[in-house]
């Protein structure tokens, strides 16, 4: 089996703001994860990456937001969307933005 690509999506939120989103199925988990999902979601304003979902390899799965990174408990695409949707929304309500 290839890898699949299941998303790949720029999306424009404001003028200064958008989330790129990749998710691809592969045969063989990245390790140190243990599912068969490689993925990069990212939240960028004003030119700034200000959270971002991953799992990179020797990594597994984490989160950078605010400029700390921790782990992050993956449990599916679906979910793993709703996170990230969470999280933009908590940053932008932190910063004033509607």
């Amino acid at each position: 089996m290839k890898a699949e690509a299941l998303f790949d999506r720029r999306i424009v939120l404001a003028a200064d703001a958008f989330a790129e989103i990749v998710i691809w199925r592969v045969p063989t988990p990245v390790p140190p994860s243990g599912h068969t999902f490689k993925y990069r979601l990212a939240y960028v304003v004003g030119g700034d990456c200000v959270l971002r979902y991953d799992n990179e390899r020797g990594k597994g799965d984490h989160r950078h937001y605010a400029g700390v990174e921790a782990m992050y408990r993956f449990s599916s695409p679906d979910q793993l969307m709703a996170d990230f949707e969470s999280d933009i929304a908590r940053w932008n309500h932190e910063r004033g933005r509607a």
